[in-house]
């Protein structure tokens, strides 16, 4: 049962947004994650750095797994991400900062390349759940 109206109006939110919005917003996590992960790093809170560094490599994979692979596109994508997922690990496992930051640039190209595509798709077609 959720009881949080943040928790409320976010499931709310995933169900009424478009495939491009809900892509962005998986950015939008994985952006936070690496983030939190980073400051652990700084802070030496080393659970807080594998446990947001865990999560972003959750959704980078998950990134990996919804690519159609009828498209050229996707094979190039599929490398970036698996390429982006190393390096986190690469953070995570050494607790260095640098290949996080590498990461980080790379998920905010992506965030800012998909935000300017979803503005090029019409917004009224929204999934149904």
């Amino acid at each position: 049962m959720i009881n949080s109206p943040y928790e409320k109006y976010r499931q709310s939110s995933v169900k009424t947004s478009t495939p491009s919005q809900l892509l962005i917003m998986l950015f939008d996590g994985a952006i936070r994650f690496v983030r939190a992960g980073m400051e652990g790093i700084d802070s030496v809170d080393y659970q807080k750095t594998n446990i947001n560094l865990g999560k972003a490599q959750t959704i980078v994979s998950e990134l990996m797994s919804t690519l159609d692979p009828t498209y050229d596109i996707s094979k190039s994508l599929y490398d970036l991400y698996e390429y982006i997922n190393h390096l986190l690990i690469q953070a995570n496992v050494k607790k260095d900062k640098v290949p996080a930051e590498e990461a980080l640039q790379y998920l905010t190209e992506f965030r800012v390349t998909w935000l300017e595509a979803s503005k090029l798709v019409p917004t009224h077609e929204k999934t149904h759940g």
